[in-house]
């Protein structure tokens, strides 16, 4: 089975491609939200952070307190190199482990992190979901009600978006100018004859 990741700088837009592939029935892994969820799940990592960055990370009903661990890591680049270096492997397993048990002919795993977290090297192509700065900007400005200065500061801790689009294979552009529809449905059928071709 192929495994296609997809990602983009934020506010690129990629969720909202990636659901427009769930509708063609492809399964979809969001990197971000499982990863939050393995971060509680995974005993074996839960004892990684605890022993990191101190047991009061979680409460006591084993839930973390992301308010905490991101005050620790968002302004210490090497406690944050440490979570991603515990998260990541993790999440790059559960990621493994979930696209063994689809059955379409292809997956996808939407992640804002694929090169930065070097997790491109599981998978078969990438597909960068390309928007210009400014209006990726807009939308995160618009969709989290937090100011220019905070979209920003995200921005500045993810790989430029020209070196990602460099390193996909495929690109959609979602930049209010070409319509994404088209471009998916497109890219969906040359998916399907790739993956037809690895199995024949």
């Amino acid at each position: 089975m192929l495994k296609i990741g997809i990602t983009g700088g934020i506010g690129s837009g990629k969720s909202t491609v990636s659901k427009i592939f769930e509708l063609l029935g492809i399964p979809v892994y969001y990197a971000d939200d499982k990863a939050k969820d393995i971060m509680i799940r995974d005993q074996e990592l839960v004892a990684q952070i605890k022993a990191h960055f101190g047991n009061d990370v979680y409460d006591q009903n084993g839930v973390l307190n992301r308010k905490q661990l991101g005050n620790i890591v968002f302004n210490d680049k090497e406690k944050l190199k440490i979570l991603n270096s515990l998260v990541h492997p993790a999440t790059i397993k559960d990621a493994d482990q979930w696209a063994l048990e689809q059955s379409a002919p292809y997956v996808l795993k939407e992640a804002a992190l694929l090169f930065e977290s070097e997790s491109f090297h599981h998978l078969d192509k990438i597909i960068g979901v390309y928007a210009p700065q400014p209006l990726r900007i807009q939308r995160v400005m618009k969709r989290d009600n937090v100011s220019r200065e905070d979209v920003l500061a995200r921005i500045n801790k993810q790989i430029d978006e020209s070196i990602k689009m460099k390193l996909s294979d495929y690109i959609i552009y979602n930049d209010e100018q070409k319509m994404v529809i088209p471009q998916v449905l497109a890219l969906h059928e040359q998916l399907l004859a790739l993956a037809a071709s690895q199995q024949a």
